[in-house]
C-alpha cells in the first residue's frame, strides 16, 4: 500500500499598502511563506518583471530549487546505497519560463548542472547513471509536466 504525507505550508500576502487591491500599482507582491516548526520564514514576491520584489524569492525560483533540492537529496542517497562517497555536491541548475500572450506561462526547459566530487575513481560512470534514476525517484519531478535535463560533471577528489 502506497504511504500518503500531507504537508501544509502558510502563505500571506504583506503587501497592502492601504488600499488593497484597488489598483495593480497600488500594492506590492511580497509575502510570506511559512511552516509550522521551521526557523525562519521565506520572504517571497513576485519576479521583479511582474512588479515584485527583487531581493525576495519568486514562485519560479522556489520552483527551480525544489526541483534541484529533490534531485540533489536522491542522487545522495542512491550515492551512498550503491558505496559511491560523494564528497562535495554543487548544482547550478536553470530554468526557462515561457510567458503566452494571454499573460499564463509555464516553464518550458529545466537542466540541473550538478558538479560532484566523489571519492572513487572506478565509480565515475556508475556515478554518472545515477542521474537518471535519481530523477526517476524525485517526488518533485514526478509531480510535473516538464521534463528535466541533466548536465552533471562528475570529479574525483
Amino acid at each position: 500500500m502506497a504511504t500518503k504525507h500531507h504537508y501544509k505550508v502558510h502563505t500571506e500576502w504583506t503587501g497592502n499598502l492601504g488600499s488593497g487591491t484597488l489598483d495593480y500599482r497600488a500594492y506590492k507582491r511580497d509575502h510570506l511563506i511559512t511552516v509550522a516548526g521551521k526557523n525562519a520564514p521565506i520572504e517571497g514576491s513576485s519576479d521583479p518583471s511582474f512588479r515584485g520584489n527583487k531581493q525576495r524569492y519568486n514562485p519560479e525560483e522556489l520552483f527551480l530549487s525544489s526541483l534541484s533540492a529533490c534531485h540533489m537529496l536522491w542522487y545522495l542517497h542512491l550515492a551512498s546505497v550503491n558505496d559511491i562517497t560523494v564528497l562535495e555536491y554543487v548544482d547550478h541548475a536553470e530554468g526557462t519560463m515561457t510567458e503566452n500572450v494571454d499573460g499564463s506561462g509555464e516553464f518550458t526547459s529545466v537542466v540541473l548542472q550538478p558538479r560532484i566530487i566523489i571519492a572513487q575513481a572506478d565509480k565515475v560512470a556508475r556515478a554518472n547513471e545515477l542521474h537518471h534514476e535519481a530523477g526517476a525517484k524525485c517526488f518533485i519531478a514526478n509531480s510535473v509536466k516538464i521534463s528535466i535535463d541533466y548536465d552533471s560533471e562528475i570529479l574525483v577528489g
